[in-house]
């Protein structure tokens, strides 16, 4: 049974991890959604208008009201910028998974922070809502995605042919993650 407290605030050494807020609109449209290199490994098309990702935050700071919603910003601690986001989704009560994605913007790939927020996020959903199981997926031609995951601890568990079709009308395969709350205790020892 999960443990829904939200999308609480979180820190690690360079980032601070905290909910979105419309006043973050125009950072997420400039600094990853409408960022075409970055969208291509998503199935969202890049937003082509600040409209777009207002209506997007909208319905993100919407989602705050429940318990069972964890979505967050990934901000830099020196210098205050907006470099990304992270959410856990798709909870299943009946098993006790959930799955993580993550974007980090283009002008910070590279530097360790997709790896530093992943695992905040994955400490978070393991000893506070006692998650069982985290999955997640990259497309095949993000390698870098891979490994993040591997650095955070997740082992590939297989690749999926064509499991998503990006807004550019390309089937992608992707490569599938996951972590065991077991195993991510005996790693944490």
């Amino acid at each position: 049974m999960f443990h829904f407290s939200g999308t609480p605030f979180l820190e690690t050494d360079r980032l601070t991890i905290r909910r979105l807020c419309m006043d973050d609109t125009q950072r997420a449209f400039d600094h990853w959604l409408s960022d075409e290199r970055i969208s291509d490994h998503r199935v969202s098309a890049a937003n082509k208008s600040v409209a777009e990702t207002t209506m997007r935050m909208e319905k993100i700071v919407r989602g705050y009201d429940s318990k069972e919603f964890c979505y967050w910003g990934i901000e830099l601690k020196d210098g205050g910028k907006l470099i990304g986001e992270i959410d856990l989704y798709d909870f299943h009560p009946s098993t006790g998974n959930c799955e993580v994605s993550y974007t980090i913007g283009y002008d910070w790939w590279n530097m360790g922070y997709g790896t530093e927020a992943l695992k905040a996020v994955v400490e978070f959903a393991f000893i506070h809502m006692k998650v069982h199981k985290i999955s997640a997926a990259h497309n095949t031609d993000n390698p870098a995605s891979g490994r993040i995951m591997e650095k955070a601890g997740m082992k590939q568990e297989g690749v999926i042919r064509h499991m998503i079709r990006n807004a550019k009308n390309q089937y992608k395969d992707c490569a599938v993650y996951g972590l065991l709350r077991e195993e991510y205790l005996i790693q944490r020892v």
